[in-house]
């Protein structure tokens, strides 16, 4: 069941790692399968690097394990709201501790559009989400509302969060928004960045949705 998904989320996971964006086992990974509304997602606490295609678990919308002797990833709850309410748009979800996306996030702060490509997230910002526990239903819903028209949010005291129409794309969403989230610190390390108006940006918005090889949701 899944037998794709499944294998990319071990494949992701491992870039989580590689890639720096997390650190041990956090951050958690999942793909959406709209055809039988079903969603993959990692295990709670296993090392990417040992987590195999049997570990990962299959769940429905309504919360219940469909495949997997594993306990999923305590945040399936926040993964789950997407499919859920996004699902004609959404395919994946990924969730990482990244370094300067957590400082902006332990700050309540949220990315503005000092570099032109924060349009990858679908907006002039990043938002930052109001702090909720991990793991609970409230963080789901204050992550849901802070990525209302957009493709990444920050996690107060927690993290990044990416979403969008395949595994591939938003882990390149992920990566990039860490990226101008480390040029938006070191930027203002040295003074008072400058930021792109709305209407440059709503031009940047419409350019991002054709540029590179675009694919039509699967």
């Amino acid at each position: 069941m899944m037998e794709k998904e499944k294998e990319q989320i071990v494949e992701y996971g491992k870039k989580l790692i590689t890639s720096g964006l997390t650190a041990g086992t956090g951050g958690n990974i999942s793909i959406y399968n709209p055809v039988e509304k079903l969603m993959a997602i990692s295990p709670s606490g296993i090392d990417y690097f040992e987590t195999k295609v049997e570990d990962v678990v299959i769940m429905d919308l309504d919360g219940n394990i469909v495949e997997g002797d594993r306990k999923p990833s305590s945040e399936w709850s926040m993964h789950m709201i997407y499919y859920q309410k996004r699902g004609e748009e959404i395919r994946a979800v990924v969730h990482s501790h990244s370094t300067y996306s957590t400082v902006l996030a332990i700050c309540g702060m949220d990315l503005p559009a000092t570099d032109y490509q924060v349009a990858i997230a679908g907006g002039n910002n990043v938002r930052c989400a109001k702090y909720a526990t991990f793991g609970t239903k409230e963080l789901a819903e204050v992550s849901f509302e802070a990525m209302k028209d957009r493709y990444a949010c920050f996690l107060a005291n927690h993290g990044l969060l990416a979403c969008g129409p395949s595994i591939e794309q938003t882990f390149a969403i992920a990566e990039e928004v860490e990226r101008l989230a480390g040029l938006h610190y070191m930027a203002c390390t040295l003074g008072k960045p400058m930021v792109l108006d709305d209407q440059e940006m709503e031009l940047m918005i419409e350019k991002f949705k054709t540029y590179g090889q675009v694919q039509p949701v699967s």
